[in-house]
């Protein structure tokens, strides 16, 4: 589990596919110590969670490699990825860490795209569409993660939302690189799929 506060920009340094283009084997820099990374142990990447399955240091900086499947190639932006593309970095949530976001599972459901970006005197307003899908999921109000990152939905209608980024956020995440566009990665709230859920299961 995760909170969507992101802890580090890393950088894709290496992609590797495999299995016809199926499976890609992924390399990341970051700032992370070296030796608090562990194979098997789950980060957020761009929220998706992934399992390390290597690490070491090189240049000064520390790596660790991931494999990412067909299905996170399919529903998410990870398929994209190339040499130099920067990525919002979660460590897995411990017990006794601060939850400052919101429960994020770093599942990601679909993808989101920017339809708008508003740049005001102290903050930045986008306004995304979302899949079809996923559109029930959203409330204003309500959470959401973006390429791992949890935000507060504003405005919402049947088919986008707007999010409302602080210069504090645009500056320690990859948010601040996002134009009209720009696709990203979403999670919806996990306690209104559950509640969905239910809704289906009476009816």
């Amino acid at each position: 589990m995760f909170t969507g506060i992101i802890t580090n920009v890393g950088e894709v340094v290496a992609v590797e596919p495999r299995a016809q283009g199926l499976h890609h084997h992924l390399r990341i820099a970051c700032a992370y110590d070296r030796a608090s990374i562990v194979d098997g142990a789950s980060i957020a990447c761009n929220g998706v969670c992934m399992t390390v399955v290597g690490s070491g240091a090189e240049n000064g900086r520390t790596w660790f490699a991931v494999d990412a499947a067909a299905e996170t190639l399919k529903v998410t932006t990870v398929g994209r990825w190339q040499q130099g593309t920067r990525i919002n970095l979660e460590r897995a949530l411990r017990v006794g860490d601060e939850l400052g976001g919101h429960i994020v599972a770093a599942h990601a459901d679909g993808i989101a795209q920017i339809t708008s970006r508003e740049d005001l005197p102290d903050m930045a307003r986008f306004v995304l569409r979302v899949p079809s899908v996923l559109a029930r999921f959203v409330a204003a109000k309500g959470s959401v993660a973006l390429d791992g990152v949890s935000l507060t939905t504003n405005d919402v209608t049947a088919e986008s939302f707007s999010v409302l980024i602080i210069p504090h956020t645009l500056a320690v995440t990859t948010i601040g690189s996002w134009q009209s566009g720009t696709d990203v990665n979403l999670e919806v709230d996990l306690m209104a799929r559950y509640a969905a859920r239910l809704l289906d299961a009476r009816a």
